[in-house]
């Protein structure tokens, strides 16, 4: 249901953290390194820079100190980043390592001294989990796609992209409810995108839930007012509820935003007819068959509405008006000739203006389909 191009965000800048490096004498090495690797970008600054953090844990009370292992998170969490193909050689174990640390460290009394650092070293584990998932995506495994773009949010949590790629994997194993639930999370983050509006109020319309997706789609015009997608949705929520009052109020920015569209002059045709707006209603019915002249529903309303017309009248009127009818009934039949409904409307139809051989010719047709 929902295919959207998928293009990965960074979450920041190498390095750009407002973090200063510690000026230890014993931490020189490793922080003289990371200032190398941010001036050139040479991923070796980065190895070297881990080799002198590795050196400085080698006992126990190494591995409890924080500033050590605050540091060696920044240096671990950067090669995870920037070295996606893993050109330094690092062990495989080295992620989950790293992330264990990090969610060690992270409940220390002391760390909020470095939430700088901390906040740098958490970005860049979203991230990496972040392209891990689109990886996962790019096999369409998005059962561990999921997993990966969960896990992020847990190191991003303010990250909005996040959401949407959960949902979207969710959305692809079928976990609509699950979907509707993440997109729901963005579009009340601020300032969402019309596209998480339109997909949640879909996905909650799927599932059922069309006072969810009305109120979704209310909000989000709040926010986008002239949005044809949003317009269209929620016009076609009152349209299926028969709400005619409601959908009434949207037709005419509706038919402005969409002057060609067949569909959207039914619907708003539909609706005048349903109010009882008879010139509005056939106008908007002659429209939908110009652009459209192969679809059945509008000629077989335009019959039936000069139908009910006519049987109001006398005189010229009333002849006129059936005349129109059955001209449109017909155009219908050929359109769907094993349509009961319109047969039966060209039974009434002939009935009144007393053509008996095509009332004939009608009754014979539907006692072929009816088995009567």
């Amino acid at each position: 249901m929902i295919n959207r191009k998928i293009i990965i965000s960074v979450l920041l800048v190498l390095f750009t953290a407002t973090f200063a490096f510690c000026q230890s004498e014993m931490l020189k090495p490793v922080v003289n390194s990371l200032a190398f690797y941010k001036k050139t970008k040479d991923l070796k600054f980065l190895g070297l820079a881990k080799k002198s953090m590795d050196s400085l844990i080698t006992t126990h009370s190494d591995s409890l100190d924080l500033q050590k292992s605050v540091y060696r998170s920044i240096v671990n969490s950067s090669i995870l980043y920037s070295d996606s193909l893993n050109t330094l050689k690092q062990s495989p174990v080295l992620f989950d390592q790293t992330v264990q640390l990090i969610d060690k460290i992270s409940g220390w009394k002391k760390i909020g001294r470095y939430s700088a650092e901390m906040a740098y070293v958490n970005n860049c584990i979203a991230n990496t989990y972040i392209r891990k998932g689109f990886g996962f995506m790019g096999t369409s495994d998005f059962v561990n796609a999921a997993q990966s773009f969960i896990k992020a949010r847990k190191y991003a949590p303010d990250f909005k992209r996040i959401d949407f790629y959960i949902a979207y994997s969710n959305n692809k194993l079928g976990n609509i409810q699950d979907a509707a639930k993440y997109y729901n999370n963005l579009i009340h983050k601020g300032n969402p995108k019309a596209e998480y509006i339109q997909t949640a109020a879909s996905l909650y319309n799927s599932i059922g839930d069309t006072a969810k997706a009305l109120e979704i789609i209310q909000e989000g015009r709040k926010i986008y007012p002239t949005d044809r997608v949003l317009m269209a949705d929620e016009a076609n929520i009152y349209n299926n509820k028969k709400d005619y009052g409601s959908l009434e109020r949207l037709l005419d920015p509706l038919l402005e935003a969409h002057p060609n569209n067949a569909d959207i002059a039914f619907v708003a045709a539909n609706c005048y007819d349903r109010l009882n707006r008879y010139e509005k209603a056939e106008s908007l019915y002659s429209r939908a068959i110009e652009l459209n002249s192969s679809a059945y529903d509008p000629v077989f309303n335009l019959g039936l509405l000069y139908f009910r017309e006519g049987v109001l009248k006398d005189g010229a009127g009333k002849a006129k008006d059936l005349i129109m009818a059955a001209q449109m009934l017909e155009k219908a039949n050929e359109i769907s000739p094993n349509d009961i409904k319109g047969l039966q409307a060209l039974q009434l139809v002939y009935t009144q203006t007393q053509n008996k051989n095509q009332l004939n010719k009608v009754n014979s047709k539907l006692k072929q389909l009816t088995n009567q």
